[in-house]
C-alpha cells in the first residue's frame, strides 16, 4: 500500500521513491506553502493535498507535509490510499440520491444528474468526483474555500449515500415497493 523505498547513494542519503502500480491514479489539488515560526525565525515546509480514485467507485483524500513539494505530494498520497472509500452509483454513472456533506465550516451538496449532464462542481468537489468515476452529477460548495475541508466534506456526502437495494434489503421489503 504505502510508496516503496529505495536506498540511493544519492545527495545526502535521500531516498528514491518508486510509483506504485494498484490501478489508482493521483491527482494533486492544492500545493501551499505553509511557515512555522521558531526562535530562530520562520520555518517553511509545504502542504499538498491529493486525490487518489480507479474512475470505478473508489476514492481517497489525503494531506501530507514535507519540506519539499515532491515529499509531501508522496506523503499525501500515502495518506489517501488509507483512507479510501466506496461510492455508490447507478448504471448512469451517477449517484442514487441527493447528499448533503459537511466538514468544518465547509458543506458540500450533492445531487444525481441525467446522462448527458457530466460533472457540474467546481474545484476540489469536482476532483473529487471525477477520480470516483462520477460521470453525471450536480455539486455546490457551500460555506467554505477551504480545499480540503471541501474534498473531506465530498468524502462525508459520498459517505452518507446508499443503494436503494441495501435500503430495501434492511427494511425487508422488495425494491419495487420503495416507490410506491
Amino acid at each position: 500500500m504505502d510508496a516503496k523505498l529505495k536506498k540511493s547513494s544519492g545527495l545526502l542519503g535521500r531516498r528514491k521513491r518508486e510509483k506504485v502500480n494498484d490501478g489508482l491514479e493521483e491527482r494533486v489539488v492544492q500545493v501551499r506553502r505553509v511557515t512555522k515560526v521558531v526562535k530562530g525565525g520562520k520555518k517553511l515546509s509545504f502542504r499538498a493535498i491529493v486525490v487518489v480514485g480507479n474512475k470505478q467507485g473508489q476514492v481517497g483524500v489525503g494531506v501530507g507535509k514535507a519540506k519539499e513539494v515532491v515529499d509531501a505530494i508522496a506523503k499525501s498520497a500515502t495518506d489517501a490510499r488509507r483512507n479510501i472509500i466506496s461510492v455508490p452509483m447507478t448504471k448512469y454513472s451517477t449517484f442514487p440520491h441527493r447528499s448533503d456533506g459537511d466538514y468544518g465550516a465547509a458543506k458540500v451538496m450533492l445531487r444525481p444528474a441525467s446522462p448527458g449532464t457530466g460533472v457540474i462542481a467546481g474545484g476540489a468537489v469536482r476532483i473529487v468526483l471525477e477520480m470516483a468515476g462520477v460521470e453525471n452529477a450536480l455539486g455546490k460548495q457551500l460555506g467554505s474555500e477551504n480545499a480540503l475541508n471541501n474534498a473531506r466534506a465530498t468524502v462525508v456526502a459520498v459517505k452518507k449515500m446508499r443503494q436503494f437495494r441495501d435500503v430495501a434489503r434492511e427494511r425487508g421489503i422488495p425494491m419495487e415497493e420503495l416507490w410506491k
